[in-house]
């Protein structure tokens, strides 16, 4: 290890001053995603999603590919990755209070802490995977570039982000959002980093309207302090009607579909070999 690598808590820290909290991510919301992931059906249904995706398009010659997560949080989609026992998997947060968590979930995985603005790797990984993560920083660009880095030639990434500016509420204020994805404005920042577009899907299609219509609703009748999670508290009831709507998206995009609309964005993309 250089003699420049801070350990903070037992994690290697690249970026020592974003370790205990930054602008772009309140740090309360590690707790309260992690008494959330397991239940809530959007984030059972995303990460059925990304593993399809990533058996779909990582090249497997390899025994293990080496897959990075940036902005790993609380380690839920590292945790179904390494249920898969396909992958050697690093996750990477720059926040110390969602590290504490992966650890706890996944205490022989490499976990470090850094900027996902400036990775410390260069060409060492097959996959990158980003989660909901460069809405969150306004150098979203740095962050594709960073991940270009990191990759291997022919490596591939997969992002998800949060789709269409027109359903902008006070959910994505509370998380802290820059910004919510089009479609074109994501391909042509990938492009832009030096990574070439292999696939795009919305996802959350299906639900599409009721999400709509919810935060039309919660934006006049809510006060802002009351918008908070309001998405994440759902009656039993509820959240299994829409974990049975997701599951149509999910069948679409299992057949290759690229849906047109939604709240949510997939996106493949992989380094060019030369």
């Amino acid at each position: 290890m250089p003699d420049d690598i801070v350990t903070i808590e037992g994690f290697r820290c690249y970026a020592p001053a974003l370790a205990r909290g930054s602008a772009d991510y309140p740090v309360e919301y590690f707790d309260k995603l992690y008494r959330l992931e397991a239940q809530h059906f959007w984030f059972c249904a995303r990460n059925r999603i990304i593993l399809r995706t990533f058996r779909r398009y990582l090249n497997h010659q390899q025994a293990r590919p080496h897959l990075l997560e940036v902005g790993c949080g609380t380690g839920y989609v590292l945790q179904r990755l390494a249920a898969e026992n396909r992958y050697e998997l690093t996750g990477l947060e720059s926040h110390i209070a969602g590290l504490r968590y992966a650890h706890s979930r996944l205490p022989d995985v490499d976990l470090v802490q850094a900027d996902a603005r400036d990775l410390p790797y260069e060409s060492e990984f097959d996959a990158v995977g980003a989660f909901d993560v460069i809405e969150h920083i306004g150098e979203d660009e740095a962050v594709l570039a960073s991940i270009r880095r990191a990759l291997k030639p022919g490596g591939i990434v997969v992002v998800t982000v949060p789709q269409h500016t027109w359903l902008w509420s006070g959910t994505d204020e509370a998380a802290m959002h820059k910004r919510r994805y089009t479609r074109r404005e994501l391909s042509s920042k990938l492009r832009t980093a030096g990574l070439d577009m292999l696939h795009c899907t919305s996802f959350v299609t299906t639900l599409l309207p009721v999400m709509y219509a919810s935060r039309l609703t919660k934006r006049q009748t809510m006060a802002n302090s009351e918008r908070e999670l309001y998405e994440f508290e759902l009656s039993r009831v509820a959240n299994v009607v829409c974990a049975a709507a997701m599951r149509v998206d999910e069948a679409l995009i299992g057949m290759g579909l690229s849906l047109p609309v939604g709240g949510s964005l997939l996106a493949v993309a992989h380094k060019p070999n030369c």
